[in-house]
């Protein structure tokens, strides 16, 4: 293989996280699905489950999102009837939202999430928290400067 010859796809990391995400999402879409959520909903309220009240702001920021990409899902969850949003009292244009008592309880169903991935990857939860902080350490890395 010469100098000029293109990395093979198989070679490069960005298309080795990438097919891993789209397969870690078709592992988590049945389950998501039993649940009444979408992959960015449950993002959405993962976010919400570490802080609740975030503004869609907050969230965006959490989610490294746009606050328009944030708003409709954050509308399909209070339709659900899984987030409240409120506009802040302070500030008209920031908008808090919170989970409700339905929302909290959704969270102890979404822990077969991690059972599953850990199964269908025949991998050890240390394993893959392992991976995980690798790859949150490459992330973190490419994103300084941004």
């Amino acid at each position: 293989m010469s100098n000029n010859a293109p990395f093979p796809l198989d070679d490069q990391l960005c298309f080795a996280i990438y097919g891993a995400g789209i397969a870690i999402n078709r592992t988590y879409k049945p389950l998501l699905d039993g649940l009444g959520l979408t992959y960015p909903q449950y993002l959405v309220m993962s976010a919400l489950w570490e802080t609740d009240g975030l503004t869609v702001g907050g969230i965006g920021t959490r989610l490294a999102l746009e606050p328009s990409t944030i708003t409709p899902l954050v509308k399909r969850l209070e339709q659900a009837g899984f987030v409240e949003r409120q506009r802040s009292p302070a500030d008209e244009r920031q908008v808090n939202v919170r989970l409700t008592s339905t929302g909290r309880a959704l969270h102890t169903k979404t822990r077969c999430l991690a059972d599953a991935l850990a199964a269908r990857a025949g991998m050890t939860g240390e394993e893959l928290s392992t991976l995980n902080q690798q790859i949150k350490r490459l992330r973190d890395a490419l994103s300084v400067g941004e």
